[in-house]
């Protein structure tokens, strides 16, 4: 009898390495971890029980899988950037007790909270606050779960003054009793989980800046302010970051697009891009450049409307699914939309005449402009815009050539990414969203031609859940960039759905129809963003055969100012983007001024160079000066001036 109570009182937990363990009822993640060693428990953190991170304190009365997790492991980040953002909030409270806490959730690389004052808040209380939660984490205050009624949370909350905490409460669900986490003296509304006590923050932490927020992000509520910090678990790594930070405002692409007079934006067009001569020029060609690619490949050009009527946008599920980031107009009482996206009017093309298998695969790329009704308050720059460009391509195929036009297209991507100057890109596997169209059967369907296509490739990655297009699920391809950041730019989605919502066939090799199978494609992404990207990349120093201007030439003196001309002119009949500086300015104010700009290469022409038709050759980025014979200087731009389609 005595056995069997023992027996039934006993959990069973399997570890990470594959061991099983049996531990009493009850027994929390801190007495586990002290079992496994004493060192693990020191700097333990949290755990993961069935998938599910947890306070170290919790008690476990089920059987399970279980891993503790110390500051260094990938899943524990979030959770520092939480806590953190309790530890601001504490130290604001301490400070400043007459201000109110709203929310601070963890962010990418950081937290932020939330805070009404009727002060604002000055860089000098950054300081303090930052001083203030140095002094919370060497207090190393213990952070404990308490689960309270209800009412009694929003008592406790409007008696302290915190009247946006007791809104918050008011709108859960009412049979919801309330998680809260104490630290401390001070308390916060919050479901966790959270570290052991604030000593596990750190001090690899920075608050950054100030900004303003509206309560529930409404105009109409109050206005709030809203501090930013970072915070990572060692001093090499804020380091690394703050210098990362350091470097992107050096390459803000909006600042460099600015100086470069590349582009601009204004009030009256928000979203929409003003592309200046030079920017326009790297458009161009970047567009001609993958034209070349997709000749090679075998795709052919297409063009489609940019306004169609509601139902052609009912039909193919993106009303449902888009109607909100949708432009629309009335015309002679009929609904049209501005396209979103480029796949229905594709399909249409391929819809014109029979298709045989014998047709298949079929590729149809396609400039196409598509504009989508971004939030105000998400656009930004280049990168995040209404009206988009993408380099966009439907491949129309059978369910057999996914795997070889999977393959395919991913030897294309790698190689566009080659020619500009990027790493491999990681590749993320994008599988059904909540919110989708079609049956299980056949996203079942799609996601294992997907996965199984991505693996006979033999390319590596990893799971990116419920991230699919609405309509089958997508590999997405994230390059890092110079300074360390990824962006996520090309995608290849298969698509089963789609091309029978709208009626597309083929005839197959047994006389019947079927319905294709479509992969959306893009490797740029948008031309826009990947511009805005390739600015940061290069810091505006683009390779030279993608620089709107690759030559500047300039006279020493007006003496000089002819034998520039001969020199310009004969760039410019070689095919080299020159510009002629002839100003009455000091050389060395218009090599300054050339240099800031990104020009390549600065020839300077004086009296020797004019006398011996030689020019003295500036290189960006570099102090030297080389002389050179002009019809020698000229050939050697020439070849290195060349895209890359053209040698390889």
């Amino acid at each position: 009898m005595l056995e069997a109570v023992l027996k039934e009182a006993m959990i069973t937990l399997s570890f990470p390495d594959g061991s099983q363990r049996e531990y009493p009822e009850g027994i929390s993640g801190f007495e586990i971890a002290k079992n496994l060693s004493q060192s693990l428990s020191k700097a333990a953190v949290l755990m993961k029980f069935n998938g599910t991170l947890l306070d170290l304190s919790t008690q476990l009365t089920t059987n399970g899988t279980i891993e503790i997790l110390t500051i260094t492991h990938p899943e524990a980040l979030e959770t520092l950037r939480h806590d953190a953002a309790h530890v601001i909030a504490e130290a604001v409270k301490e400070l400043f007790p007459e201000t109110q806490i709203t929310i601070g959730p963890a962010i990418e690389n950081g937290f932020y909270y939330d805070f009404y004052r009727e002060t604002s808040f000055t860089p000098e209380d950054l300081l303090k606050i930052e001083e203030r939660m140095r002094d919370i984490v060497k207090r190393d205050e213990k952070l404990s779960r308490e689960v309270w009624p209800r009412n009694k949370a929003i008592d406790f909350f409007e008696k302290e003054g915190e009247k946006f905490k007791a809104d918050i409460i008011r709108d859960l669900p009412e049979h919801e009793d309330i998680s809260l986490y104490r630290q401390g003296n001070f308390i916060d509304l919050c479901r966790g989980p959270h570290f052991p006590s604030t000593s596990k923050v750190g001090t690899a932490f920075k608050l950054t800046k100030l900004a303003g927020a509206y309560w529930r992000g409404d105009p109409k509520n109050p206005q709030l302010q809203r501090i930013y910090g970072t915070v990572w678990p060692s001093q090499k790594e804020l380091d690394d970051y703050l210098h990362q930070i350091e470097e992107a405002e050096k390459r803000d692409h909006r600042r460099l697009g600015r100086e470069m007079s590349l582009f601009h934006m204004q009030e009256e067009g928000p979203g929409v891009v003003f592309w200046h001569p030079k920017g326009w020029t790297i458009f161009t060609l970047l567009q001609t450049y993958i034209r070349h690619r997709l000749k090679e490949a075998d795709y052919k050009e297409i063009n489609t409307p940019q306004l169609l009527d509601k139902a052609f946008w009912v039909a193919s599920g993106h009303w449902d699914k888009f109607q909100e980031h949708m432009f629309i107009s009335e015309v002679e009482h009929k609904t049209f939309a501005v396209k979103p996206m480029s796949c229905p009017g594709a399909i249409q093309i391929f819809k014109q005449g029979l298709k045989s298998y014998r047709d298949l695969p079929l590729r149809l790329s396609e400039f196409g402009l598509c504009h989508r009704n971004e939030a105000s308050g998400a656009l930004h720059g280049l990168l995040r815009v209404r009206a988009m460009t993408q380099d966009d391509a439907h491949i129309f195929c059978t369910p057999e050539q996914i795997t070889s036009e999977t393959k395919k297209f991913c030897a294309l991507l790698a190689k566009v990414y080659e020619d500009m100057g990027f790493p491999s890109p990681r590749i993320k596997f994008s599988d059904r969203p909540e919110t989708r169209a079609g049956s299980d059967e056949v996203w079942d369907q799609a996601e294992n031609a997907l996965k199984t296509a991505i693996e006979d490739v033999g390319l590596d990655y990893t799971l990116n859940p419920g991230e699919g297009a609405f309509y089958g699920p997508k590999l997405e391809f994230v390059l890092k960039d110079a300074i360390g950041r990824d962006w996520q730019l090309g995608t290849l989605q298969v698509d089963f759905i789609l091309p029978e919502r709208l009626g597309a066939t083929y005839i197959g090799e047994d006389g019947k129809k079927h319905v294709p199978v479509l992969l959306h494609r893009a490797i740029l992404g948008s031309l826009e963003r990947f511009i805005g990207v390739l600015i940061e990349q290069y810091a505006g120093k683009f390779p030279l055969w993608l620089s709107p201007c690759q030559v500047m030439v300039t006279s020493l003196t007006s003496v000089e100012d002819d034998a520039a001309r001969i020199v310009y002119h004969a760039l410019q009949h070689k095919g080299i983007r020159a510009e002629l500086d002839l100003r009455n300015e000091k050389i060395n104010y218009k090599i300054r001024e050339h240099s800031l700009a990104k020009m390549p290469y600065i020839f300077v022409i004086g009296k020797k160079e004019a006398a011996e038709k030689t020019v003295a050759i500036r290189k960006l980025g570099s102090q030297a000066q080389e002389i050179l014979a002009l019809d020698v200087a000229i050939e050697r731009i020439y070849i290195e001036s060349q895209p890359p389609y053209v040698n390889n």
